[in-house]
């Protein structure tokens, strides 16, 4: 009898001893679930190109002045002519009506007329005295008073003188006519110092170059380049068609 419980008391203490052992063990654990969190997804922001057009400043809008009227001058018919300016300001301008017309540059009010016998599509040139050269389709040259629009003189070629005249340094006047000749004339006394014929009727008005050398067009499909005793055009306000050689807006200084 106590054999048998000395021998169940050791089994009791034998299943005791192994069931402590196994609570006492610790249940594995996953490495991945227990591994702390040490990194996070970070959302990486690409950074932005900047746009150029977006950044380039609006151009500044030029102010546009709108265009204002000083004045008018009506004529009887159509201006072909083109005017030219005096050193005073005076404008000089022809007409289809047959006229020279001189005007204040300043009002537009008419300081005289002077008619000549047909229609005037020649520009005016105005010489270093103030005398106003144009032609006329009666075929006249004119040289008329720059101040009073009295008639100094007249030349007449054989045909209409639709070309504007030029002046020389020395007071020459140089023109074209329909009747295919450029004349050359005494700006004092309209007096013929030569004439050269070309093909075919002259509309041109001629330049005058820094040496003398006259340019002339002509309906013969020609330019011309005519030596002349000028030494260049005249110093005047207008002294051709254009007013000078370069367009500079030469006036005379007082």
């Amino acid at each position: 009898m106590k054999p048998t419980f000395i021998a169940l008391l050791c089994l009791c203490l034998c299943l005791g001893g192994c069931g402590k052992k196994e609570l006492g063990q610790p249940s594995s654990t996953n490495p991945e679930a227990t591994k702390p969190e040490t990194e996070t997804v970070k959302e990486t922001t690409q950074p932005t190109t900047p746009n150029p057009e977006a950044t380039k400043p609006e151009p500044t809008k030029a102010k546009v002045s709108a265009e204002v009227k000083l004045w008018e001058f009506e004529t009887g018919e159509g201006v072909l002519s083109s005017p030219a300016i005096g050193s005073d300001g005076t404008v000089y301008v022809g007409s289809y009506d047959k006229k020279l017309y001189a005007l204040s540059g300043k009002s537009g009010g008419k300081l005289w007329e002077f008619e000549t016998g047909d229609r005037v599509l020649s520009s005016p040139a105005i010489g270093s005295d103030g005398t106003v050269y144009v032609g006329s389709y009666d075929d006249k040259l004119y040289a008329i008073n720059g101040k009073t629009g009295d008639k100094l003189w007249e030349f007449e070629t054989g045909h209409y003188v639709d070309s504007s005249p030029a002046i020389g340094s020395d007071g020459t006047v140089y023109v074209g006519s329909y009747d295919d000749k450029l004349y050359a004339l005494s700006g004092k006394s309209g007096a013929k110092l030569w004439e050269f014929k070309t093909g075919h009727i002259v509309l041109s008005s001629p330049a005058i170059g820094s040496d003398g050398t006259v340019y002339v067009g002509s309906e013969d499909g020609k330019l011309y380049a005519i030596k002349t005793d000028s030494k260049g055009p005249a110093k005047s306000p207008w002294p051709m068609r254009g007013q000078n050689a370069r367009h500079t807006g030469r006036t005379l200084k007082k």
